[in-house]
């Protein structure tokens, strides 16, 4: 921004300069030339001696950063105290950089507060934690069952909503067979969330992949029991997905309505592992979409891989495919009959952001 001072020669005009360029990246969100704002590189990034400098500030609607420190060092000793110094239908970018702890909370980014970042430090996300204990049997201050998605530790409505370096917990130990025990770490119903260097953890309901259009790379993500599950449309790239199942569970728990909804779970180049028997996906109703391409399959998997519905009807809409995955688990030979063999042009729509019309709203 050019300013223009005649006072005190040029040192004025130089200092305003310096101000104007170290508050880079809390400005204006990224748009493309028709306008179409995206998600940037720039969103995820803050280093702590920038953000102190930044956020002591008086100002704080001109600063656009605020750190979270649970120590006392920074504008809000939690998350959810930070979220709450955000103005309801913001218009820019605001980073909320938050320094290593364990914070005990239960956080709700709303869907009034667009365009925010929850920042850690993307080389250590093992200490920067957002962590509770909620079970859906669990009760509200009414007394009501909370039910799954009010058991999230951490909710997100956001619209394009970033997280980086951040990990999200919950605590709850599903225990087989257990009535109520489904307890999800993160539940994300925004449109236009991407999550980089995450971790998600927990054990039956892991990752409520609600509703919206969302992009998880490089992230961790672990549980036991439809440890990812919902209605959203989104591609996990590179990530590792860790069962703990310690007999049976299942990765994936997706749900359409119908077959012309354009939903569905794209797991491309991700690392398999952990313990037990797991499945591959598992429907969720009669129309589920769940795709798995270039991915490491651990022997962990069943040698169905699949869930093997009995029922003629699920068995012609439900949509599950894997192309060119390697390892012990991906043997083909033991699939349920009825698995679909995906060619290149069959998997061609489900490797890349196109999937998630990424292009349109990410800058990466």
């Amino acid at each position: 921004m050019q300013k223009s001072v005649n006072v005190g020669g040029g040192f004025l005009v130089v200092f305003l300069c310096f101000i104007d360029c170290f508050q880079v990246g809390f400005a204006q969100p990224d748009a493309n030339a028709k306008g179409t704002i995206r998600i940037s590189w720039d969103d995820m990034k803050m280093d702590e001696r920038g953000a102190r400098l930044i956020s002591y500030k008086d100002d704080y609607n001109g600063s656009r950063v605020i750190v979270v420190d649970k120590n006392g060092g920074g504008d809000s000793l939690t998350v959810q105290g930070a979220i709450d110094m955000v103005p309801q239908y913001n218009t820019q970018r605001i980073k909320i950089y938050i320094l290593p702890g364990i914070y005990r909370e239960k956080v709700l980014v709303p869907r009034t507060k667009p365009y925010i970042s929850l920042i850690g430090d993307q080389n250590h996300v093992c200490d920067t934690i957002i962590s509770w204990n909620n079970k859906a049997s669990d009760a509200d201050s009414d007394g009501t069952a909370l039910g799954t998605y009010r058991s999230a530790s951490v909710t997100i409505e956001s619209d394009y909503f970033c997280a980086s370096g951040v990990t999200f917990e919950n605590t709850v130990v599903a225990e087989p067979g257990g009535q109520g025990m489904q307890a999800v770490a993160l539940r994300v119903s925004s449109d236009k969330a991407f999550f980089y260097k995450v971790r998600v953890l927990g054990a039956q309901d892991t990752l409520l992949d609600e509703t919206g259009t969302h992009y998880f790379y490089k992230c961790h993500i672990q549980g036991s029991i439809d440890f990812i599950f919902g209605r959203a449309k989104s591609l996990f790239q590179d990530c590792v997905l860790q069962s703990t199942a310690k007999k049976s569970g299942a990765i994936a728990a997706h749900h359409r309505d119908s077959p012309e909804e354009d939903t569905g779970f794209s797991f491309v180049g991700c690392m398999i592992n952990g313990t037990g028997k797991i499945l591959l996906g598992r429907a969720w109703g009669n129309y589920s979409r769940t795709i798995y391409s270039y991915c490491y399959l651990d022997d962990i998997i069943n040698p169905s891989g699949w869930s093997d519905w009995n029922y003629p009807y699920r068995q012609k809409t439900v949509v599950f495919g894997e192309y060119e995955c390697s390892g012990r688990g991906a043997t083909a030979g033991g699939r349920v009959p009825w698995l679909r063999p995906l060619k290149y042009k069959d998997a061609r729509p489900y490797l890349d952001i196109g999937f998630i019309g990424g292009e349109q709203w990410l800058k990466l």
